[in-house]
């Protein structure tokens, strides 16, 4: 039975992910700022603060001892948007740390296990926003940062049975998004008239597509960044 460990498993994308992964009859390790609200005896729940280099360190020692990991999925986030004359430069560090330095430090932990078994995924959760989007200086600048980290691992990993992917979704009805768009406004409305598809993603829009890449038959595809976006990568509207 496959263990996947997921980083933001809690809420949002994350839970959807999880929540496909448990009806498969895997098992799951959800790592958040909470515990996921659900129960499932294939579901195991820990805290931490990303953003906190120590405790990053100190949990990804404890899920390892813990799990033999067969793949990860590095979803947690954060926007913190500004217009660039109000942007604080420190909320590159605060974002670098939670987007590269934990996703990292996770995945060190959990490689020794991969590299015995011969297989492993790895898959990031990114952002449209990575090719650009006004008040997203902090975000899309780490989350673009992210493309290069995971192209970089699926080179240095292909050969072990490991692979390294992203999708970058769109504008997804989550809690982040509702954090900046007020739920169910003018608004919304809006960015949901500016997609293509003309309307917002789902958290299982994204689930869908995770599935594929964390399936054992996906082994022939690495290093790939997959736009589920509704089409907004062509030049429309995205959050």
């Amino acid at each position: 039975m496959r263990t996947t460990l997921i980083t933001g498993g809690n809420s949002g994308i994350g839970a959807a992910i999880g929540d496909l992964l448990l009806a498969r009859g895997e098992k799951v390790v959800s790592l958040g700022l909470e515990k996921p609200a659900t129960e499932n005896e294939r579901l195991f729940g820990y805290t931490v603060d990303l953003t906190d280099a120590a405790a990053t360190a100190q949990v990804a020692e404890q899920i390892a001892a813990d799990h033999a990991i067969d793949a990860v999925v590095h979803n947690a986030g954060a926007i913190l948007p500004d217009l660039l004359p109000d942007a604080n430069p420190t909320d590159v560090i605060k974002l670098a740390q939670l987007h590269l330095a934990s996703p990292m430090a996770l995945t060190q932990a959990v490689l020794p296990g991969m590299i015995e078994r011969s297989f492993g995924r790895i898959l990031f959760i990114t952002s449209r926003a990575s090719m650009g989007m006004p008040t997203r200086s902090s975000y899309a600048a780490t989350k673009a940062g992210v493309h290069g980290l995971m192209r970089t691992w699926a080179l240095e990993l292909a050969d072990k049975g490991i692979t390294a992917n992203a999708i970058a979704p769109g504008p997804v009805l989550t809690e982040n998004f509702w954090g900046i768009v007020p739920k169910d406004g003018e608004l919304q409305d809006k960015i949901a008239s500016g997609v293509p598809v003309r309307r917002i993603g789902t958290p299982q829009d994204i689930a869908n597509a995770a599935g594929f890449f964390l399936d054992a038959n996906s082994g022939f595809v690495t290093g790939q960044v997959l736009y589920v976006c509704g089409g907004t990568s062509l030049g429309g509207q995205a959050s």
